[in-house]
């Protein structure tokens, strides 16, 4: 959450002229209803299985960049197909930029929406240490608050 990720997802697909799937996006278009409003209604587990569903799905299709939920590499083995089908790149960026961009919109984020804002760096920081192990087998790791498209050059040749 907060990375970047659909930002620089956006970006590198039209830079690179490849279909662009928020996978959020597609799970909300498919259900009808808010990431929120699943996890309210439906609960998480539901959410997570739907989200490894689609994902699934998308793949069969050709060349195509995904920005997924900072959860999806988590659950249902996830990170391992994505490693198998694609090229995988972990955004990052330092906990207090995270955070500023979190800030922002934690209405969005059924996970912090109901946060303090002064409890959002351990809550940032509880989840990152959650989640290490899946991101950490990223193909690429980009760890910096200054990125471009220049920095994505390297995957885009390998």
């Amino acid at each position: 959450m907060g990375a970047g990720k659909t930002y620089w997802g956006k970006q590198l697909a039209e830079h690179w002229n490849l279909p662009y799937y928020d996978l959020d996006e597609v799970i909300v278009a498919e259900e009808e209803m808010a990431v929120s409003d699943i996890f309210a209604t439906k609960g998480e587990d539901y959410f997570r299985e739907r989200e490894s569903a689609i994902l699934r799905g998308l793949v069969l299709q050709d060349s195509f960049l995904i920005s997924c939920g900072g959860g999806t590499p988590c659950f249902q083995d996830n990170m391992d197909f994505m490693n198998e089908n694609g090229i995988t790149i972990w955004l990052n960026p330092s906990v207090p930029i995270m955070v500023e961009r979190l800030q922002r919109k934690k209405y969005k984020r059924p996970l912090i929406q109901d946060l303090a804002d002064e409890d959002l760096t351990a809550f940032i920081e509880k989840k990152m240490a959650e989640r290490l192990p899946f991101y950490q087998q990223s193909q690429y790791i980009i760890d910096s608050d200054h990125i471009s498209l220049d920095t994505f050059e390297i995957v885009k040749n390998a």
